[in-house]
């Protein structure tokens, strides 16, 4: 969540009882970082890590401020209530699930929440058995990121930039947009089915607190949610293991309810709702952390924006013609949104960019930019030999 730089200037401070002047500080950054300093302690500022110490006729100093400060080295020297770490089973799982399930797990729920974005395309993305709740999908259409139109549901342009994020990135996306709509959704759509929709909202509390302290505190009152609660949960997710299970008995109301939400998004894994333990799955233990969620997981589980070597699928030649060396559904589906597919393997499809795939691109919102982009990304190291990636007429005819 912070920079290295920031992290660096914390520890350092941690230890140092009395306030370190900013003289002090600068001697530990290069020269030629000073924009990369500035910005670390503009962040930790804004974030009230550190206060700023003036005296009289002296340089301007720093402190980490309290409770942070002592909160922290509890933290680090094992002190304090454990629980905040998460408490792990003490009984074994007679339905244990592996790290390998697990990722399976959260592949399944992810790509359905975002296979039903692209789901325009008429490819079938969903895995039998799974079934996306009715609040979620109201959700993704409160947050724009698709339209209903009749019975069909169209990805916006806000969708498809938020298809080309990173996972992590999507995640808190789509937890930030619960907040955004906490009150409409409430307010006009309340009923039994989509009510575990709502115990999501607060997660933003780390960026509402900083903006609207008041508006968020109403939410929550409404909600009958702790935003404490909320905003702990979340975090002690980003510090516990994966594959290893915890147990539920020291978690609030708040924080159970919150568990069958991040179920529905493949964040945590439950056998049922009324298990006494649950599992965090990789989407969870990588919540508050710069990792890629989706870099390290087995094959096939990634978003769009990458096949599952890391490496581009895309070839595209001076004619047009499209070839894509991927076998994901939804990979498949984002293509399809402005190119005309023609035929189909098993491990590759071929079609080709028209003047309509691109105007129906165009009509639901994405841009030429975006689609320029996500060639760009996706392109196949073949491609990446040629300077410019991605042929000129191409590229002209599709702005």
């Amino acid at each position: 969540m912070l920079p290295h730089l920031a992290k660096s200037f914390v520890m350092a401070m941690l230890y140092i009882t009395h306030p370190l002047q900013v003289t002090d500080l600068e001697t530990w950054v290069r020269p030629d970082s000073k924009r990369e300093r500035d910005h670390a302690l503009s962040l930790l500022e804004r974030l009230h890590v550190f206060s700023t110490i003036a005296n009289p006729g002296q340089p301007r100093a720093y402190a980490l401020t309290n409770p942070f400060a002592a909160s922290l080295r509890l933290a680090l020297t094992g002190g304090g209530n454990h629980k905040s770490f998460g408490v792990p089973c003490d009984t074994p799982d007679p339905d244990a699930i592996t790290s390998s399930e697990l990722d399976n797990f959260a592949r399944r729920q992810w790509e359905s929440v975002l296979g039903y974005m692209v789901g325009s395309t008429g490819i079938d993305l969903y895995d039998e058995g799974i079934k996306l709740s009715v609040g979620v999908k109201k959700l993704l259409q409160l947050g724009g990121l698709v339209e209903i139109k009749g019975r069909r549901v169209e990805i916006t342009q806000d969708g498809f930039a938020f298809i080309l994020q990173e996972v992590n990135a999507q995640v808190w996306t789509v937890l930030v947009l619960y907040l955004e709509n906490a009150e409409t959704v409430r307010a006009n759509h309340y009923s039994p089915e989509v009510a575990s929709c709502y115990n999501l909202l607060p997660l933003v509390v780390w960026f509402c607190t900083r903006c609207s302290e008041g508006a968020a505190s109403d939410s929550f009152a409404q909600l009958n949610m702790d935003p404490v609660d909320v905003l702990s949960f979340l975090f002690m997710l980003g510090s516990l293991e994966l594959g290893q299970d915890y147990s539920k008995a020291t978690l609030t109301p708040t924080q159970i309810q919150m568990l069958d939400d991040l179920g529905d998004f493949g964040i945590v894994y439950q056998t049922d709702p009324s298990s006494p333990r649950f599992y965090p799955t990789r989407l969870a233990t990588t919540l508050t952390s710069d990792a890629g969620a989706l870099r390290s997981v087995s094959a096939g589980f990634d978003n769009a924006l990458r096949s599952s070597d890391g490496k581009g699928f895309i070839v595209i030649e001076t004619n047009y013609r499209i070839y894509a060396y991927t076998s994901s559904k939804l990979q498949i589906a984002v293509l399809q949104l402005f190119t005309r597919l023609s035929t189909r393997y098993p491990n590759m499809v071929s079609g080709k960019i028209t003047r309509e795939s691109i105007r129906r691109a165009v009509a639901i919102g994405i841009t030429s930019d975006q689609i320029v982009s996500y060639l760009n990304t996706h392109a196949h190291p073949q491609m990446r030999k040629n300077n410019p990636i991605l042929p000129p007429t191409v590229v002209d005819q599709i702005r």
